[in-house]
């Protein structure tokens, strides 16, 4: 397989999961409370949002790179 091929079948494939995911969501464990050996951890989970465009633009991409691929060929 051609390595634009592949590359544009890649750019597809995460611009579809970037669309289905709409961000990374990820935990972090704190410590609250110390006290000797009494411990108190806390876990809040943060969002790192992936607007729609990026998806968009990574498919839009990958369409063309393959196009463009087959017409030169």
């Amino acid at each position: 397989m051609k390595p634009l091929v592949l590359l544009a079948i890649l750019l597809i494939a995460s611009g579809f999961v970037s669309l289905a995911y709409q961000g990374i969501h990820y935990t972090t464990q704190e410590k609250a409370i110390v006290i000797g050996p009494l411990q108190v951890s806390t876990e809040e989970s943060h969002t790192i949002p992936l607007p729609p465009l990026i998806g968009i633009v990574l498919v839009i991409g990958g369409i063309i790179l393959l196009v463009t691929n087959y017409k030169r060929a």
